[in-house]
């Protein structure tokens, strides 16, 4: 059984190392949750992040496809962390409102800090903050531009400078963006959507999303560790090398060879507690290709 299979080989794609740290120590999640959530919803994303360290589960498993993020590492030669754990969670009821921006959501960061009377602590090593949005929720250039993005938060405004991601769930406002394949745009007349292995659109398209910010906050949290080309500002990261690409022979809106079970739901890993997850493929350094989890 081969844990990583080459999909497409680029000997032209030049991912570089520019120096800056990447998270070679044990990863921490802390979770924001923004809005109305369920406890449902929440449970297939704690699932699926719980699953990256797990090495128990069934293959391919989300433990397997993390093993392609690990192949980095940074100037002494250590290796992003295979653990990756939930440390924290915050509720949040719309502190900023209904519509976001990049600047707001790191207001929502630091009012989730104990020193702000939250209940999540300042952890500047191996920290990371993620913030998820309720489906009533709008984010700036999301359904546009961006399903999700990472940065790090700013110490004028947070007091500290902690790697965060923002993830949005497109359920209810542009499920055919941001949580393609389980939705497709009406111009895809010819393509069917695939049913979501968890039974809902949304979050199961947000799983994928979390998997490529993850990636891309272990690899490139400062913005100057690992990415593609001379553009800092918009760096392409090792995720973003791979997006749409979910098994062997993707390509255009074929999303490649995936598994499903036995009720018609397309998955590509599974995860703990009978969990399956579908994730987009990862760039992998030392192939210079997308790679990830597969059964042959």
């Amino acid at each position: 059984m081969n844990s990583s299979t080459i999909l497409v080989s680029s000997p032209t794609v030049d991912v570089e190392y520019h120096m800056g740290p990447v998270l070679t120590s044990a990863i921490e999640v802390y979770m924001i949750w923004y809005g109305r959530w369920d406890i449902a919803q929440q449970g297939i994303i704690k699932d699926f992040v719980e699953s990256i360290s797990v090495t128990g589960n069934n293959k391919p498993s989300v433990q397997q496809w993390w093993t392609t993020v690990e192949l980095y590492g940074d100037q002494t030669g250590a290796n992003i962390s295979a653990s990756v754990h939930i440390a924290g969670e915050h509720q949040d009821n719309y502190s900023q409102g209904k519509s976001l921006t990049r600047l707001s959501i790191q207001q929502v960061i630091k009012s989730s800090l104990l020193e702000n009377h939250g209940t999540l602590p300042v952890n500047a090593k191996g920290g990371v903050y993620m913030v998820f949005t309720a489906d009533n929720v709008m984010m700036q250039d999301f359904c546009r531009a961006v399903c999700g993005f990472h940065y790090f938060t700013f110490p004028a405004l947070v007091g500290y400078t902690l790697p965060y991601a923002w993830v949005g769930n497109s359920g209810q406002l542009c499920p055919q963006t941001c949580a393609y394949p389980f939705a497709v745009p009406t111009f895809m007349t010819s393509v069917l959507p695939l049913k979501s292995p968890n039974d809902n659109i949304g979050v199961d398209g947000m799983v994928s999303v979390i998997g490529h910010e993850l990636a891309e906050i272990a690899s490139n949290p400062l913005i100057n560790a690992w990415y593609a080309g001379q553009n800092s500002i918009a760096p392409n990261e090792i995720a973003d090398l791979c997006e749409g690409i979910y098994g062997p022979g993707a390509g255009g809106s074929y999303p490649g060879s995936i598994l499903q079970d036995s009720a018609g739901a397309s998955y590509n890993v599974n995860g703990v507690n009978g969990r399956h997850f579908l994730v987009q493929w990862l760039w992998n350094p030392s192939l210079k290709a997308c790679s990830g989890s597969s059964t042959t």
